[in-house]
């Protein structure tokens, strides 16, 4: 069983930045995808980033050259850095653990952008 705890989401001013943090807990014995999703209301989640055990990373379009994912492999820990937000940035973050066969989600962290 794992147990991913998120923190760092909170209300800013557009063109700020925030600082996201999950930390992986309990019984791992590899992690080969943790990535970063959100969700606005009335919308579906989606994709935001993701980063592989090699640090190969993926980005949706709408975060390209504002956002940056990393991993301390050490800590278990996957950061979501996010610069120049705007405020169609807001919604619920997710992390997202995959370590096959098996996913994990963390409680979700709110990320509030005011214009």
């Amino acid at each position: 069983q794992v147990q991913l705890v998120e923190s760092g989401g909170g209300l800013v001013q557009a063109g700020g930045s925030l600082r996201l943090s999950c930390a992986a807990s309990g019984s791992i014995f590899s992690i080969n995808v943790m990535g970063w999703y959100r969700q606005a209301p009335g919308k579906q989640r989606e994709l935001v980033a993701t980063i592989t055990s090699g640090s190969s990373t993926n980005y949706a379009d709408s975060v390209k050259g504002r956002f940056t994912i990393s991993r301390d492999n050490a800590k278990n820990t996957v950061y979501l850095q996010m610069n120049s937000l705007k405020p169609e940035d807001t919604a619920v973050y997710y992390c997202r653990v995959v370590t096959i066969p098996y996913i994990y989600w963390g409680q979700g962290t709110q990320v509030t952008v005011s214009s």
